[in-house]
Protein backbone atom coordinates (compact mmCIF):
# COMPACT_ATOMS: atom_id res chain seq x y z
CA UNK A 1 0.00 0.00 0.00
CA UNK A 2 1.22 3.51 -0.71
CA UNK A 3 1.26 6.24 1.92
CA UNK A 4 -1.96 7.83 0.65
CA UNK A 5 -3.83 4.54 0.99
CA UNK A 6 -2.42 4.03 4.49
CA UNK A 7 -3.40 7.54 5.49
CA UNK A 8 -6.89 7.10 4.06
CA UNK A 9 -7.29 3.78 5.91
CA UNK A 10 -6.21 5.40 9.18
CA UNK A 11 -8.60 8.33 8.67
CA UNK A 12 -11.55 6.06 7.84
CA UNK A 13 -10.88 3.91 10.91
CA UNK A 14 -10.64 7.06 13.06
CA UNK A 15 -13.90 8.47 11.71
CA UNK A 16 -15.67 5.15 12.34
CA UNK A 17 -14.32 5.21 15.90
CA UNK A 18 -15.58 8.76 16.43
CA UNK A 19 -19.02 8.13 14.92
CA UNK A 20 -19.54 4.87 16.83
CA UNK A 21 -18.19 6.54 19.98
CA UNK A 22 -20.83 9.24 19.82
CA UNK A 23 -23.50 6.57 19.41
CA UNK A 24 -22.13 4.71 22.45
CA UNK A 25 -22.11 7.91 24.52
CA UNK A 26 -25.68 8.61 23.40
CA UNK A 27 -26.47 5.15 24.72
CA UNK A 28 -24.85 6.02 28.05
CA UNK A 29 -27.12 9.04 28.38
CA UNK A 30 -30.16 6.81 27.84
CA UNK A 31 -28.93 3.81 29.89
CA UNK A 32 -28.52 1.70 26.75
CA UNK A 33 -25.50 -0.62 26.52
CA UNK A 34 -25.44 -0.88 22.70
CA UNK A 35 -23.09 -3.89 22.74
CA UNK A 36 -22.38 -4.16 18.99
CA UNK A 37 -21.70 -0.46 18.61
CA UNK A 38 -19.58 -0.56 21.75
CA UNK A 39 -17.45 -3.38 20.32
CA UNK A 40 -17.05 -1.44 17.07
CA UNK A 41 -16.08 1.72 18.97
CA UNK A 42 -13.52 0.03 21.20
CA UNK A 43 -12.04 -2.00 18.33
CA UNK A 44 -11.73 0.94 15.93
CA UNK A 45 -10.37 3.18 18.70
CA UNK A 46 -7.67 0.57 19.34
CA UNK A 47 -7.02 0.29 15.59
CA UNK A 48 -6.72 4.08 15.32
CA UNK A 49 -3.80 4.09 17.74
CA UNK A 50 -2.29 0.93 16.30
CA UNK A 51 -2.40 2.17 12.70
CA UNK A 52 -1.04 5.50 13.85
CA UNK A 53 2.03 3.78 15.25
CA UNK A 54 2.45 1.35 12.37
CA UNK A 55 1.65 3.62 9.42
CA UNK A 56 3.30 6.81 10.70
CA UNK A 57 6.39 5.73 12.62
CA UNK A 58 9.03 8.39 13.17
CA UNK A 59 12.55 8.52 14.56
CA UNK A 60 11.54 10.90 17.32
CA UNK A 61 8.77 11.03 19.90
CA UNK A 62 5.95 13.29 18.71
CA UNK A 63 2.80 14.55 20.47
CA UNK A 64 0.79 12.12 18.32
CA UNK A 65 2.78 9.22 19.81
CA UNK A 66 2.08 10.44 23.33
CA UNK A 67 -1.62 10.76 22.53
CA UNK A 68 -1.59 7.22 21.10
CA UNK A 69 0.08 5.81 24.21
CA UNK A 70 -2.43 7.61 26.46
CA UNK A 71 -5.30 6.33 24.31
CA UNK A 72 -4.09 2.74 24.59
CA UNK A 73 -3.49 3.13 28.34
CA UNK A 74 -7.07 4.37 28.76
CA UNK A 75 -8.47 1.51 26.66
CA UNK A 76 -6.96 -1.20 28.88
CA UNK A 77 -8.99 -0.49 32.05
CA UNK A 78 -12.00 0.43 29.90
CA UNK A 79 -11.98 -3.01 28.27
CA UNK A 80 -11.21 -4.75 31.58
CA UNK A 81 -14.20 -2.99 33.14
CA UNK A 82 -16.53 -4.05 30.33
CA UNK A 83 -15.33 -7.51 29.36
CA UNK A 84 -13.73 -8.94 32.50
CA UNK A 85 -15.45 -7.12 35.36
CA UNK A 86 -18.81 -6.83 33.54
CA UNK A 87 -19.39 -3.31 34.84
CA UNK A 88 -19.79 -4.51 38.44
CA UNK A 89 -19.50 -1.87 41.14
CA UNK A 90 -16.89 0.81 40.47
CA UNK A 91 -16.05 -0.83 37.13
CA UNK A 92 -19.15 0.81 35.63
CA UNK A 93 -17.70 4.25 36.27
CA UNK A 94 -14.26 3.18 35.08
CA UNK A 95 -15.81 1.92 31.86
CA UNK A 96 -17.91 5.02 31.22
CA UNK A 97 -15.09 7.44 32.02
CA UNK A 98 -12.64 5.42 29.93
CA UNK A 99 -14.99 5.31 26.95
CA UNK A 100 -15.67 9.05 27.14
CA UNK A 101 -11.95 9.83 27.49
CA UNK A 102 -11.20 7.54 24.53
CA UNK A 103 -13.75 9.36 22.40
CA UNK A 104 -12.41 12.72 23.59
CA UNK A 105 -8.88 11.78 22.54
CA UNK A 106 -10.15 10.83 19.08
CA UNK A 107 -12.02 14.12 18.76
CA UNK A 108 -9.01 16.05 20.12
CA UNK A 109 -6.88 14.62 17.30
CA UNK A 110 -9.66 15.32 14.80
CA UNK A 111 -9.68 19.01 15.78
CA UNK A 112 -5.89 19.14 15.43
CA UNK A 113 -6.11 17.58 11.97
CA UNK A 114 -8.92 19.94 10.94
CA UNK A 115 -6.79 22.96 11.85
CA UNK A 116 -3.83 21.50 9.97
CA UNK A 117 -5.66 20.27 6.84
CA UNK A 118 -8.72 22.52 6.30
CA UNK A 119 -7.57 25.76 4.65
CA UNK A 120 -10.18 28.00 6.32
CA UNK A 121 -9.30 26.72 9.80
CA UNK A 122 -5.58 26.74 9.06
CA UNK A 123 -5.89 30.41 8.07
CA UNK A 124 -7.42 31.16 11.49
CA UNK A 125 -4.55 29.48 13.35
CA UNK A 126 -1.63 28.85 10.96
CA UNK A 127 0.73 27.90 13.80
CA UNK A 128 -1.54 25.26 15.30
CA UNK A 129 -0.94 22.86 16.86
CA UNK A 130 2.77 23.57 17.52
CA UNK A 131 2.09 27.23 18.30
CA UNK A 132 -1.57 27.26 19.30
CA UNK A 133 -3.39 30.49 18.59
CA UNK A 134 -6.70 31.67 20.11
CA UNK A 135 -9.07 30.03 17.58
CA UNK A 136 -7.37 26.67 18.07
CA UNK A 137 -7.33 27.07 21.85
CA UNK A 138 -11.01 28.05 21.86
CA UNK A 139 -11.99 25.07 19.71
CA UNK A 140 -10.04 22.61 21.86
CA UNK A 141 -11.32 24.26 25.05
CA UNK A 142 -14.91 23.97 23.87
CA UNK A 143 -14.41 20.30 23.01
CA UNK A 144 -12.85 19.69 26.43
CA UNK A 145 -15.72 21.40 28.30
CA UNK A 146 -18.28 19.52 26.20
CA UNK A 147 -16.66 16.19 27.06
CA UNK A 148 -16.47 17.03 30.77
CA UNK A 149 -20.23 17.67 30.72
CA UNK A 150 -20.91 14.54 28.65
CA UNK A 151 -18.73 12.47 30.97
CA UNK A 152 -20.49 13.76 34.07
CA UNK A 153 -23.93 13.01 32.63
CA UNK A 154 -22.85 9.63 31.29
CA UNK A 155 -21.54 8.47 34.67
CA UNK A 156 -24.71 9.67 36.33
CA UNK A 157 -27.16 8.15 33.85
CA UNK A 158 -25.57 4.92 32.61
CA UNK A 159 -26.34 1.84 34.66
CA UNK A 160 -25.80 -1.76 33.56
CA UNK A 161 -29.32 -2.72 34.55
CA UNK A 162 -30.59 -0.36 31.86
CA UNK A 163 -32.38 1.98 34.25
CA UNK A 164 -31.26 5.58 34.20
CA UNK A 165 -30.97 6.93 37.70
CA UNK A 166 -31.74 10.60 37.26
CA UNK A 167 -33.06 10.94 40.79
CA UNK A 168 -32.56 8.90 43.96
CA UNK A 169 -34.68 5.77 44.11
CA UNK A 170 -37.72 6.06 46.37
CA UNK A 171 -37.41 4.46 49.80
Amino acid sequence: MDSQALTLSHVVISLIAIASGFIVVYGFLHANRMPRTTHLFLFTTFLTSLTGFIFFSRDQLLPSHITGVIALAVLVPTCVALYLRTLAGAWRRIYVIGAVVSLYLNVFVLVVQLFVKVPALHALAPGAPANPEPPFKIAQGAVFVLFIAIGFLAVKRFHPDGVARLAPAPT
